[in-house]
């Protein structure tokens, strides 16, 4: 059974704003984030501009560029809560220079940025490779090809 998702999604100032939000429909946004939680979650994706994406991550991270994802967490239990931030350009040119779809490289940042959330990284090589496992059986059971 999948878990209990309150999803917020936001679009921030984008060039192209309807390339973006044609790729992430909210009923495929909230069950791509369900198969990758293992509770309840509240979650709010934004979606913003690079000039947005560059300032989070020089704020937060302190590196001044903008990055695919970033991913806020709160809590982890009883219930997760996260802010996920996708980088609508950085996205974009991932995907044409992967050769996937916007929504294919949509679907795996934010199963990428709900593990995180509840305690993944892959900061060492051997977490790493088990994160990367774990994104692929969930993007598999999404019916989406291995990410990696």
């Amino acid at each position: 059974m999948l878990n209990q998702l309150t999803l917020s999604l936001q679009f921030g100032k984008l060039e192209n704003p309807a390339l973006h939000r044609g790729a992430l429909p909210r009923h495929k946004v909230a069950r791509w984030l369900r198969h990758a939680l293992q509770s309840d979650a509240e979650i709010t994706v934004r979606i913003v501009d690079t000039e947005e994406g560059q300032a989070l991550n020089r704020d937060y991270r302190h590196k001044d560029y903008a990055t695919n994802v970033l991913t806020f967490d709160y809590t982890q239990e009883p219930v997760v809560t996260a802010d996920l931030v996708l980088c609508a350009p950085v996205v974009a040119q991932e995907a044409k220079e992967q050769g996937k779809t916007l929504q294919e490289h949509y679907a795996h940042l934010l199963v990428h940025g709900a593990l995180h959330a509840q305690g993944w990284d892959h900061e060492a090589e051997e977490d790493a490779q088990v994160m990367e496992l774990r994104e692929s059986e969930i993007m598999a059971r999404l019916g989406f090809e291995n990410p990696y």
